[in-house]
């Protein structure tokens, strides 16, 4: 090492929104009264942090800090903040900020327990308390409101990293970093100071272990001092048991065998009285109460003893039935290269050997050791390439991004290196460049075309899908042309040591057919399918297609459901796409795979939004971007993303769509996510339009159906052709949906989006002269009762309504109006439904649920001037009202006029307070306007 980085504070916190927000409540509601709340975390991940910055936020009064002290001490100062606070009623707001208070002796708790049940009314202080996570809760805080914090996502930790050292790491040691603090922000900067500035930008290898003893320790503070023998004994014999299984908690049983035998063979079973304070105990299983300390456990223990400890463990399982973590065990207990030359190839069998139960995760760890106690480079190669897929479809691209890294320094056949850049690929078409990502599948589909053909024709298809997510169709369709030699035969078999190949998650094998034909290739079809569809060919498209959704009835693997839910989604059959991506998502969910969780979500999601079901679209949606985030999928998350802005968009959320679109955009726009950001623009459009703003959303919409070098994605674009068109007849644009609206047609007349034909209908009534445009609405409502979706239907119902309505027939109107509002109101269109009470209010009718009116000030309005009115406030000028409201602007002035008079206000910011104080009232204050 040449010296230590040196680390930079970081500008601002990363992530944490949602417990600054719980913490920002309550300094708020110190104006009025008291409050309380409890942080807690494991060591490093930012209590500290947040108690500091609560303190800096807090203006409106004195701000009181108490850390840990002697015990004498804690309880005097304990019982002289009871007095203090019980002194301060009436007073300025006080924020009591105690952070460590586990670290108080339990009469100094009580006493802190005792001043936050003081009543809310007396005095207006707040306390906000902050305990370790790593240990069982003070029984002393257990009625206090919690606010807890868990480790960063990838993205949020790669932001503090690249905050700290100014994006200064190189990419792969970035990777490792990130990997390796596993979202605990204080070890991350642990291991970021631990590096020399050489290290850092990749110049010299870096130490190993990367975060050792003393690096753990340093984060971990004290939480394992004080402990006895007994309790390091078992403390290190559950840190051990889990680094072999298949989540965070073991079972006591074996964990009790492996401590007695790791003491004597005769000595008698330890008990769990007393368990340690890192431990925790639910259901005869223990776990660690945080990653950390269990890590710091089993880096600290003496070498001799840890691996003791995975001796005990390896016969005690080994004689249980569990070969494969026995065999982990065994292998760690080593104490240098294997003595066994089989120990390697047996490890590596076992992993591959599908009725062996293990997840994902315990058979990416058995190949990576394996890997590690291998000498022969091309095994060793191939066995690193295993543990990167199977460390993908766990759910950890970086643990497979630093796997791939150590398969390259092995000299490979072309197979295992095909194989490794089609991990690598599917890992950057998840979370990286989807132009990398293309390049790196099409390189492992040339790699692979001898040796393995169905291999091949996997990566082929990956290829065109990241073309496909980049918005590129001559890259996508030059993709799918791609047929490996012989694809149909079975692909050549791979090393010796894996025999059963049912383990294989990245390979499509082919099934044998009957004889004279060729055997069914799910892959081929969809790959036929998809470029008949995309070269305009649906007749062709529809068979091979077809058949790739059929076989979801009979092959129950994740992958294959979800591709059967994506050829489904091409075909435009909603509801297949739904039953395929449900499918998907429980066998994703049954087989541990948090890879293919979030993309079944996406599916799903998709399926709904295509269907008119926005809140199903928008639960899926919320679901996956938590999923995606956790396992550091940013361009999945993305997607998602942009699914929950198009369901926003129809709500009354304008703060909802602005901070997705915003983050799907941010992804997009790094990440070359054509589609992810065609929506995400579509979705800021629809909410212009659904909010009255029709020249806003014409310039949107404009930049993604126009021709044009920025028109939006090549298969996404059309879907906002409705939305564009009637964005530009609201703002006097009819010129620019000619030649839009002919693609559109053609787009109808191929049949794979249920509800083109309906909106097409709708379109053309829009621009139609009066005598037509009655029998283009009608039609319009008759295809969507062929189509379904309740969305669209009342969308059409509404403009029909409106239509009505300035041709001065009230009675047709007030009817279709009624249909569009509980249209509307059945699926939680807000924003809309609000359109719909407006012309129903301008009829004179009344219209049901939702908004009752304005208050007292709002109901000297005629309706005409209220809707007026609220444009206005909402921003509007007198043209974008008169464009809206489909009257000519001397019109909107003359009102307006009466308006301030009415209302006794002399400009449009009071207009706009005056109006968001009637939307903001209660409804016993509000009446209804009259007509």
């Amino acid at each position: 090492m040449t010296g230590e980085t040196t680390v930079r504070t970081a500008v601002r916190i990363h992530g944490r929104s949602a417990q600054r927000q719980a913490v920002r409540a309550l300094l708020e509601g110190l104006s009025t009264h008291s409050g309380h709340l409890l942080v807690t975390g494991e060591p490093g991940l930012g209590r500290t942090a947040l108690l500091r910055w609560a303190a800096r936020s807090f203006r409106a009064g004195p701000v009181l800090h108490l850390g840990p002290g002697p015990d004498r001490g804690a309880r005097a100062i304990a019982e002289e903040l009871l007095g203090t606070l019980r002194a301060t009623a009436g007073e300025a707001p006080l924020l009591v900020c105690v952070d460590d208070a586990h670290l108080w002796d339990a009469r100094a708790r009580t006493a802190m327990s005792r001043a936050a049940e003081l009543p809310r009314t007396a005095g207006r202080v707040g306390l906000l308390i902050s305990v370790a996570g790593d240990r069982a809760a003070d029984p002393e805080f257990a009625h206090l409101p919690v606010v807890r914090l868990d480790p960063l996502t990838p993205p949020q930790a790669g932001a503090l990293l690249d905050d700290v050292t100014d994006g200064a790491a190189d990419p792969a040691v970035r990777e490792e970093l990130l990997a390796e603090a596993e979202g605990n922000p204080a070890l991350l900067l642990a291991l970021v100071r631990r590096l020399s500035p050489d290290e850092l930008h990749g110049h010299r290898p870096l130490p190993r272990p990367l975060a050792d003893a003393g690096t753990l320790t340093e984060v971990a503070g004290g939480a394992l001092t004080g402990l006895s023998a007994h309790a390091r004994d078992l403390l290190l014999t559950v840190a051990a048991a889990v680094r072999a299984s298949d989540g965070p908690d073991v079972d006591a049983g074996p964990v009790l065998d492996a401590v007695r035998h790791l003491r004597s063979a005769s000595a008698p079973v330890p008990s769990l009285e007393p368990l340690p304070a890192p431990l925790a105990l639910a259901d005869d299983r223990l776990r660690f109460h945080g990653p950390l300390v269990r890590r710091t456990v089993h880096a600290t223990a003496a070498p001799d003893r840890r691996r003791a400890a995975h001796r005990a463990l390896a016969g005690v399982l080994e004689a249980g039935g569990h070969p494969l973590p026995g065999l982990l065990h065994r292998s760690w207990s080593l104490t240098g290269p294997a003595p066994e030359p089989s120990l390697a190839d047996r490890l590596a069998a076992l992993a591959a050997d599908a009725t062996v139960p293990a997840s994902y995760r315990l058979r990416a760890r058995a190949y990576a050791r394996a890997a590690e106690l291998t000498a022969d480079g091309p095994a060793r190669a191939e066995r690193y390439t295993a543990a990167a897929e199977h460390a993908l479809l766990a759910g950890r691209p970086d643990r497979a991004r630093h796997l791939l890294a150590a398969a390259r320094g092995c000299a490979a056949p072309d197979a295992v290196r095909g194989r490794a850049e089609l991990v690598r690929g599917l890992t950057e078409l998840r979370d990286g460049p989807v132009g990398d990502a293309h390049q790196s599948l099409l390189l492992a589909a040339s790699l692979l075309a001898a040796a393995a053909p169905a291999d091949a024709a996997t990566a082929a298809l990956a290829a065109a899908d990241a073309a496909w997510a980049a918005g590129d169709l001559p890259a996508c369709l030059a993709a799918l042309v791609l047929e490996p030699p012989h694809s149909h035969q079975h692909p050549a078999p791979r090393h010796a040591d894996t025999p059963n190949r049912r383990t294989r998650p990245m390979e499509t094998a082919a099934v044998p057919g009957g004889a004279g034909r060729p055997p069914p290739d799910p892959v081929r079809d969809h790959r036929v399918g998809m470029r008949a569809l995309l070269e305009g060919r649906f007749d062709r498209a529809a068979g091979p297609l077809g058949q790739v959704v059929e076989r979801a009835g009979t092959d129950h693997r994740p992958e294959c459901l979800l591709r059967s839910a994506s050829a489904a989604l091409l075909l435009g059959d909603v509801d297949a796409a739904r039953r395929a991506g449900a499918r998907a998502l429980a066998a994703a969910r049954q087989l541990g795979s948090d890879t293919l969780v979030p993309r079944a979500l996406e599916y799903l999601a998709y399926a709904e939004l295509r269907a008119g079901r926005h809140p199903q679209a928008r639960t899926h949606a919320e679901d996956g971007l938590r999923t995606a985030l956790r396992t550091g999928q940013r361009n999945t998350a993305a997607h998602h993303r942009a699914v929950l802005a198009l369901a926003a968009s129809i709500e009354e959320e304008p703060d909802a769509v602005a901070r997705h679109v915003t983050a799907a955009l941010t992804t997009a726009r790094r990440h070359g996510l054509a589609q992810a950001a065609t929506l995400a623009e579509w979705a800021a459009a629809r909410a212009d339009l659904g909010r009255g703003r029709p020249l806003d959303a014409a310039d949107r919409l404009g930049l993604l159906v126009l021709p044009g070098p920025g028109r939006g994605h090549f298969a996404v674009w059309r879907l906002a052709v409705p939305c564009f068109v009637e964005a530009s007849v609201l703002a006097g644009r009819h010129e620019d949906t000619g030649a839009v609206l002919t693609d559109f047609a053609g787009w109808a007349a191929f049949g794979a989006d249920p509800q083109a034909a309906a909106q097409l209908a709708r379109c053309h009534a829009l621009l139609a002269p009066p005598d037509r445009a009655d029998d283009l609405y009608r039609q319009a409502l008759a295809r969507h009762e062929e189509a379904g979706g309740d969305f669209e239907r009342a969308r059409t119902a509404l403009l029909y309504g409106k239509w009505l309505r300035r041709r001065r027939r009230p009675r047709e109107a007030r009817g279709r109006l009624g249909t569009a509002l509980a249209g509307f109101d059945r699926c939680g269109a807000g924003v809309w439904a609000a359109q719909a009470r407006d012309e129903l209010r301008a009829l004179g009718a009344a219209s049901h649920g939702g908004d009752a009116g304005a208050p007292t000030r709002l109901t000297r309005l005629t309706p005409q001037q209220l809707r007026i009115a609220r444009h206005v406030a909402e921003g509007a000028t007198n043209r974008e009202v008169a464009l809206t409201l489909a009257v000519s602007t001397r019109t909107v002035d003359y009102h307006l006029r009466k308006v301030f008079a009415a209302l006794g206000v002399r400009s449009r910011l009071e207009l706009a307070r005056v109006v968001e104080q009637a939307e903001h009232a209660g409804p016993a204050e509000k009446t209804g306007a009259q007509p």
